[in-house]
């Protein structure tokens, strides 16, 4: 394949008849071009495939309209979902989004994903945190970088917005004993997940809050498969007639291992998950869950660093907490 040197901006003007400046004014949005002009630099633009350079507009404008966007794992059902939200947002705005992933070993740190963003042409930078790292809490973003985290915890050096995954799970031990049960047994995420923690952290200061007995905790590892293991194991408990697992996937493979082990759901165990991520993949769901607003974390996220960016004030300290919401289906039943 022949591939052709990028059309300039001097090839743009000669095409359309115009100066290189009028090329530029068109270029960078301005509006002191006449209508008729504007039509014929664009048409002459598209004819030769001109892109305009980013160095060129950063120089005047002192921004490239791009923005970083770093991530653990871009393929899980949550961190797909708020890149998703966050590219809507930013092509909506005219911002274009450049990802990447945390780096491996000691290089896996906030200050090292955002030391290689900044190499990068982008404004500001978002780092989904869904594990912690070396400087987890220490973090501190370069002053000439804009840089808001998705988490949980607020943080003194930069705004932090995330789901409410503790007081996520403070709602569900409130839901369940509310219909009768007298505990409830938890099927964690895996210890290395930030939001795991949290969200079994909320399970059990919501039994404690209220004196009950912890019950034995599960820990899988996200997938449906340590569920049903969880839940074949459950369903020879007497006393369990409650079970919340920390994602509609192990909550999904509980209620297949409950159902193995003999036991009906909800007839003699309720289940209920988190995230509502089943929704289009498994046919007549009747799983209750947490719904997480994904699509509000990453509207959210990219909103303060577009402020941040645009030299506004967006606080730090202070964590931005998006709420979930209760869908109830038919998993749950009053005892």
């Amino acid at each position: 394949m022949e591939y052709h040197q990028p059309a300039s901006m001097q090839d743009v003007a000669k095409e359309a008849g115009v100066s290189p400046q009028t090329v530029s004014r068109v270029a960078n949005g301005s509006n002191a071009v006449k209508a008729e002009t504007r039509q014929r630099v664009e048409a002459a633009m598209k004819k030769l495939g001109y892109r305009s350079n980013y160095a060129a507009r950063a120089l005047k404008h002192g921004r490239f309209n791009n923005i970083g966007v770093v991530m653990f794992d871009t393929a899980a059902f949550g961190d797909a979902r708020i890149l998703n939200s966050i590219l809507n947002a930013a092509v909506s705005e005219g911002y274009a989004v450049t990802v990447n992933t945390m780096g491996t070993g000691a290089s896996r740190t906030i200050e090292c994903a955002v030391s290689l963003m900044k190499q990068l042409p982008v404004d500001g930078v978002i780092v989904v945190m869904k594990e912690r790292t070396a400087d987890f809490d220490t973090f501190t973003p370069p002053p000439d970088l804009p840089v808001v985290l998705v988490r949980e915890d607020p943080l003194e050096s930069c705004p932090t917005v995330d789901a409410d995954q503790y007081g996520c799970s403070q709602a569900v031990v409130d839901y369940l004993i509310a219909k009768g049960h007298k505990t409830v047994y938890h099927i964690a995420g895996p210890s290395s997940a930030r939001s795991a923690q949290s969200r079994a952290d909320g399970w059990r200061d919501a039994l404690e809050s209220r004196g009950i007995p912890i019950p034995s905790l599960y820990v899988g590892d996200w997938e449906a498969d340590s569920g049903y293991q969880a839940g074949l194991s459950l369903a020879h408990d007497r006393n369990c007639t409650a079970i919340y697992a920390a994602n509609d996937q192990m909550a999904y493979g509980a209620i297949q291992g409950l159902i193995a082990g003999g036991k009906r759901v909800p007839e003699d165990v309720s289940v209920i998950g988190v995230d509502d991520s089943l929704v289009g993949i498994v046919p007549r769901l009747s799983l209750t869950t947490m719904r997480m607003r994904f699509d509000l974390i990453g509207t959210e996220a990219f909103s303060m660093v577009r402020r941040l960016c645009e030299g506004k004030r967006v606080p730090s300290g202070i964590k931005t907490v998006i709420p979930t919401e209760l869908v109830e289906r038919d998993s749950v039943r009053a005892v």
